[in-house]
């Protein structure tokens, strides 16, 4: 088939409902993988919770996902296994009523689940944008996992929305490559930009004076990113390599100061693997020639990080203990969300020329009341980073570079950027641990 002369009469014979695409792949104990974050394929997931009694069971894969979130409904449960890599609130629910079994994993390993033999993908269901004029359809804003998964599966049902934005970098499909196609037109799941209050904007502050003109940034989603990205409008020539990106890295490519040109990786582009905003960002990034998606394999890809010179690292944390051992998705056995891409860019930022790896939290949680900065991490907690790979801690109090410090010296730094009624208790568990 040519495929710039035939798409078109291949995508129109293709078009289908999603519960005949679902009768007709779904196979007893299949591996499905459904697509992520804000491209989320809901007509069809809504489809398979109302038919479910009609359709074998089998297994469902995903990692984060800002749909409706059918596939957590106890009827989709009975017959489908839910393997999730990364939760969310309905996906916390559903975890805590024993509907879902958590996946761990780090980010950039996440497609070598599908092609590595450990969790071969028989069926993708994703959301993708409407064809160019070349037929190709673009995974818009979530490339991640979701561009893997689809090409290693046996079987795509590819949910095509007018309302998605078209990304490009290695972000694309051929029609001809779609088994089943289902035409919505579906608002995209919006997630507004936090507000940081008087604490995310000290840390903002002080993480910001860390950052050089034309540093490359790898920041996450919240009111501290914001607040950092909000402290760099005098900065020149920034860069972005990161697995997300957010209403605030649009504001900084307006105003100049997200250019890329220093990039010693993908000059010019920004570069990521998924976006959630506001409909101002997929506004904004629809056909823009200065952003491009990759997958997670390349974009998390420690190897890929450390390559890029002056990488910068921000990430968080739920609580660190004074060994330096991080915890960033479990309330103690209760899980919160997942490892994600942390691991992956501390480990590519520490190795990059010039790059420094940056965790930074509030001190306290709850109010005031509780300490993120432990003795040791609560029971149950899991360990998402490990003391070795971590560099550079900030709070609202200032700045403890773990590396190059010994146990207890890591432990006294700590301390000091502590919340000052807690640097009492904190300093007898040192003395607990290794004496006067």
């Amino acid at each position: 088939m040519q495929k710039n002369q035939d798409w078109k009469s291949y995508y129109q014979s293709h078009l289908t409902t999603p519960l005949e695409a679902l009768k007709k792949e779904l196979t007893e104990g299949c591996n499905i993988v459904v697509g992520h974050a804000a491209a989320a394929p809901d007509t069809t997931l809504k489809s398979m919770m109302e038919h479910v009694a009609e359709l074998p069971a089998g297994n469902i894969f995903h990692v984060l996902y800002y749909g409706a979130g059918y596939q957590f409904t106890p009827e989709i449960a009975k017959n489908f296994n839910l393997k999730i890599n990364f939760l969310e609130s309905n996906a916390r629910k559903a975890c805590r009523a024993g509907l879902v079994d958590f996946f761990p994993c780090h980010f950039h390993e996440v497609p070598g689940l599908f092609t590595d033999g450990f969790y071969p993908v028989d069926v993708a269901i994703v959301q993708l944008t409407r064809p160019n004029e070349e037929g190709y359809c673009s995974f818009s804003l979530s490339c991640d996992y979701t561009k893997p998964a689809t090409d290693a599966a046996r079987v795509v049902i590819a949910e095509v929305n007018d309302q998605l934005p078209f990304i490009g970098g290695d972000n694309l499909i051929h029609v001809t490559k779609l088994d089943h196609i289902i035409e919505v037109s579906t608002a995209v799941p919006e997630v507004p930009p936090a507000v940081p209050g008087e604490i995310e904007r000290k840390i903002g502050e002080i993480c910001a004076s860390m950052i050089k003109d034309g540093d490359t940034l790898q920041l996450g989603i919240g009111a501290i990113p914001d607040a950092v990205l909000s402290n760099l409008k005098d900065r020149k020539d920034l860069g972005i390599h990161s697995e997300m990106i957010t209403d605030g890295v649009m504001k900084l490519m307006r105003e100049g100061v997200i250019t890329g040109k220093r990039k010693t990786r993908n000059p010019n582009k920004v570069v990521t693997a998924f976006a959630m905003g506001t409909k101002e960002l997929y506004d904004f990034f629809d056909h823009n020639e200065d952003v491009e998606m990759y997958p997670v394999s390349y974009t998390n890809d420690p190897f890929v990080v450390a390559s890029i010179d002056n990488m910068v690292s921000i990430n968080s944390c739920l609580e660190i203990d004074l060994l330096g051992q991080v915890n960033a998705e479990s309330i103690g056995y209760s899980m919160l969300s997942g490892s994600g891409g942390q691991v992956d860019f501390m480990r590519g930022a520490r190795r990059s020329k010039g790059g420094r790896s940056i965790l930074a939290f509030a001190s306290t949680a709850k109010g005031g009341e509780i300490s993120r900065i432990v003795p040791i991490l609560a029971e149950g907690a899991a360990i998402t980073t490990g003391r070795n790979d971590v560099d550079y801690v900030i709070t609202e109090y200032g700045v403890a570079r773990l590396r190059g410090k010994t146990a207890r010296e890591r432990a006294e730094a700590l301390i000091g950027i502590a919340h000052p009624k807690f640097r009492e208790m904190l300093q007898e568990a040192v003395v607990q641990r290794w004496g006067e």
